[in-house]
């Protein structure tokens, strides 16, 4: 699986100095630095070297700074890794390339390169205000099979924890979770269910949600849009 390669990955871009999340705007993994603003770091994780990784790294690569390609060193040692054709393709294309281990140890195949790339400032901006808004990281990068722990859903999740034991109005709400108003009225999951003006309760589904994902207070921040997901 390639949630395999995630925490080495992880550990690798913490230990030069980014905080990193998984499975970010479509993004296996994405780091952000400490400064202002923020160099952001995007990684893509494949069980072997292969051209679909870089395609995925060269549709990426406008909202970063640095892309870092992963994947699994073969076992023999005759994999893409060891390919110089491939290994000069993401030079050109000045994206990193590291080798994972079967026993997690990271290794730098190719750096990236320090020329500034061609930005997409809206795509940038997206992936650095879910990366911000997202408490911990609760969904491991590479990760296919599972709902992703976005910024929304934290949030409507925090809706629906307040409300496991009966209704609730908005306005109780709205102090520790800003954006409860537009999320109880989008309904974007079928959770909530208005049975007043201004007073909400949890459908069938919302308990069933809070079964699965049972919830502790969480501090709630007001970071501007959020997006479904």
């Amino acid at each position: 699986m390639e949630t395999a390669l995630y925490l080495p990955v992880k550990r690798f871009l913490e230990r030069l100095g980014f905080t990193v999340k998984g499975e970010v705007g479509g993004c296996d993994l994405v780091g952000l630095s400490t400064g202002d603003p923020p160099v952001v770091v995007i990684g893509e994780l494949k069980l072997v070297f292969n051209l679909e990784l870089v395609l995925q790294a060269v549709d990426r690569a406008g909202a970063c700074d640095e892309v870092w390609l992963a994947a699994r060193m073969s076992a023999r040692g005759k994999g893409r890794e060891s390919d110089r054709r491939y290994r000069e393709l993401c030079r050109r294309l000045g994206f990193g390339m590291l080798g994972v281990t079967a026993g997690g140890e990271v290794a730098v195949l190719v750096r990236p390169a320090r020329t500034a790339p061609r930005r997409n400032p809206k795509k940038r901006s997206r992936l650095v205000s879910e990366h911000v808004r997202r408490k911990g990281d609760p969904t491991a990068g590479g990760s296919t099979r599972a709902p992703i722990m976005t910024a929304y859903r934290q949030q409507a999740l925090a809706c629906a924890s307040a409300m496991a034991f009966g209704p609730r109005k908005i306005r109780e709400l709205k102090p520790d979770i800003p954006k409860a108003p537009f999320i109880l009225r989008d309904n974007f999951y079928g959770w909530f269910d208005r049975v007043d003006r201004g007073v909400y309760d949890l459908t069938d589904a919302g308990r069933a949600a809070l079964q699965r994902w049972p919830q502790q207070p969480i501090e709630i921040v007001d970071a501007g849009e959020l997006a479904p997901a």
